[in-house]
């Protein structure tokens, strides 16, 4: 492939086109032309054979010689000239031998390729409105095979005149066309089109699309990459994976592709060592419980990362070495950056992280990680699902509480409710009156019967349409749920998963009574098709408390190692996982469907039982293998 001087990615070599081009000069009789004589057709011959050969200059002499000789295919071969020195990089060369050319003699094809060489052209004149209305002629018959083409000059013409958001739609028409490094570059360009436009025409283009036009998630993309945080649409959760197939055996399921070889990247030392623990725990748990079916499993090496993102770069680059076929990790946010940055990423990866730097995963990655915004879209969503509409946030100064705050303010807004107040607790200090107070909450209706009883939930009748939402550790929501009691403030409360400290603790927990929150199917065994969270808590240390998570996370990383080609090829399919119900979008990005518990009598249990499916992927029973391992607290829920 060879590239203009303003294109991104390559256009697609023509050697193929011209030698087709060639044979079908030779095998027909064009209207209003003679047939080729045995010496055109020789000559046409030896011409088309430099040309596949890769001299193209010497084929670019031959089929301007024929043209001298033969009239009645003249302009057809001054064509195959001109794209053969465009192969050769000297498009200017062809100039003159363009302006020769008839477009009415030429038939077929040939005329959009007259077309797509002159646009070309232009666009090296930077003559942008001449390559536009040439690659924009509604009455051409485009075949399949110069699409690509069109498209890619079109959007660089579209671009040069101003018009970004026509250059990046007309990328995303592209982007199923294109594969490996093609459409990696392609995808950097439909970005850095949309983010040229300012954020107030892309949130109002982004409001006025309906949510199946494709445009709108590379539009919410491009709002990400600008600092916005836009709505999570809730992900469509219509078909499990691993179905079995009719007539072919048990062992069958739908979607399931094992590879040979997987290594697994993640630190063995250092400050993240604990959540790295848990992750390896609940990966090989889950892989120990694969071994009681027929379904093919992996051989699965690990590698150190060390912690560092030269560390996950190096274990990438030994991993391919010794022959991976999948590389499941890094951890941390830092190390998903470093490896998305490299040129070239030869082995599909899934990273156990988002990189810190908003990039789209690499065409062949995908990403998987327990983000607290999943939680607080999924928060608004059921705030608004119970008819609530309005929203006090309460949260603390953690990251993870910032970042689900914001999710959960976006998504609020977008479904049609509003927040009517904000505040942050302060890191020290056992007295929230101030922050209560400056809230403006609505107090209770009527008094509180059950109070003595210390169920905030029951302070009195809740006040209209309005809830509560908060984000923080047990031990702060353990203060500010009596404190909400005492001010009389009787509205419901929603929590993210941060709020339940893994295990239950009714003495401590009955300070939270009614508060729901969402979380991991598997910590209270809401998921069908997993082994019991306590059989395995048992065994395990890194799969009780904080740190329980994190277990449910790695085993749903083995979990999706057959299936994510399946996941992100047939939008609307999930695999049932420990952490949720997890889904892949168009950018490889797994996200998740968490479960609602809430805190009854100081313990906390799902809301609705457990999770139905239709059926169920090949992995489900007990697990082995039991290693020592800390606890890990709810904030490495969210690695950095």
């Amino acid at each position: 492939m060879r590239l203009l001087p303003v294109m991104r990615p390559s256009l697609p070599a023509l050697g193929p086109i011209l030698l087709l081009a060639a044979t079908l000069i030779l095998g027909s009789c064009v209207p209003g032309n003679t047939k080729p004589t045995p010496a055109e057709i020789a000559a046409a011959d030896s011409a088309a054979a430099l040309a596949t050969q890769g001299r193209f200059d010497q084929a670019a002499q031959a089929y301007l010689a024929l043209a001298s000789q033969y009239d009645g295919h003249a302009d057809r071969y001054r064509l195959l000239a001109a794209e053969a020195w465009r192969e050769e990089g000297k498009i200017e060369t062809a100039a003159p031998i363009l302006a020769q050319i008839k477009r009415a003699n030429l038939q077929g094809d040939d005329a959009v390729r007259f077309d797509l060489l002159r646009a070309e052209l232009a666009l090296r004149h930077h003559d942008a409105a001449t390559a536009l209305q040439l690659t924009t002629q509604p009455t051409v018959a485009v075949p399949d095979k110069l699409q690509f083409r069109l498209f890619e000059l079109r959007a660089q013409a579209q671009a040069a005149t101003g018009d970004h958001w026509g250059a990046a739609r007309t990328r995303v028409q592209m982007d199923d066309r294109l594969q490996g490094m093609d459409r990696a570059e392609n995808r950097k360009q439909i970005l850095a089109q949309l983010t040229r436009l300012d954020v107030a025409s892309l949130k109002q283009r982004a409001a006025a699309m309906k949510p199946g036009d494709r445009m709108l998630s590379w539009t919410n993309e491009a709002l990400t990459q600008l600092g916005v945080t836009v709505a999570q649409a809730p992900p469509s959760l219509q078909q499990p994976v691993g179905t079995l197939v009719p007539g072919t055996g048990a062992e069958v399921r739908e979607g399931y592709k094992m590879p040979a070889h997987v290594a697994l990247l993640l630190p063995e030392n250092g400050v993240y060592a604990a959540a790295s623990n848990a992750i390896r725990e609940g990966f090989f748990a889950a892989y120990a419980e694969d071994a009681r079916t027929r379904a093919p499993r992996a051989s699965v090496r690990i590698y150190d990362t060390h912690g560092s993102n030269d560390g996950a770069v190096k274990a990438y680059q030994q991993a391919t070495s010794d022959g991976a076929q999948l590389v499941v990790g890094p951890l941390t946010r830092g190390e998903v950056a470093a490896l998305f940055a490299q040129p070239t990423l030869p082995v599909p990866v899934l990273a156990l992280n988002h990189p810190d730097n908003r990039q789209l995963p690499a065409t062949d990655a995908s990403e998987f990680g327990l983000l607290p915004e999943t939680e607080g879209a999924q928060a608004a969503d059921h705030m608004i699902e119970r008819g609530l509409h309005q929203a006090y946030v309460v949260i603390s100064g953690d990251d993870f509480a910032q970042r689900a705050a914001s999710a959960f303010k976006a998504e609020l807004i977008a479904r049609g409710g509003e927040v009517s107040g904000m505040a942050t607790l302060p890191a020290t200090g056992a007295t929230y009156t101030g922050v209560i107070a400056s809230l403006q909450l609505p107090p209770a209706t009527t008094p509180a019967p059950d109070a003595a009883a210390g169920n905030p939930a029951d302070a009195g009748a809740p006040a209209g349409n309005a809830g509560i939402f908060i984000s923080m550790r047990p031990n702060q929501a353990r203060l500010l749920l009596p404190q909400l009691q005492i001010a009389r403030v009787a509205l419901p409360v929603f929590a993210t998963s941060h709020v339940y400290a893994g295990s239950d603790n009714p003495t401590a927990d009955g300070d939270l009574n009614g508060v729901e929150f969402c979380d991991a199917p598997w910590l209270f065994d809401a998921q069908p098709g997993l082994p019991r969270h306590d059989d395995v808590a048992n065994l395990l240390p890194a799969a009780r408390d904080g740190s329980a998570r994190l277990f449910a996370f790695g085993m749903d990383a083995w979990n999706l190692v057959p299936y994510l080609d399946w996941l992100r090829s047939h939008p609307g399919s999930y695999l049932p996982g420990a952490s949720g119900q997890l889904t892949a979008d168009q950018f490889g990005r797994i996200s998740r469907v968490l479960i609602w518990a809430k805190f009854q009598n100081g313990l906390a249990r799902p809301l609705g039982g457990s999770l139905q499916v239709d059926d169920l992927p090949a992995q489900s029973g007990a697990v082995a293998a039991p290693a020592d391992g800390g606890s890990v607290p709810a904030a490495a829920a969210s690695t950095h």
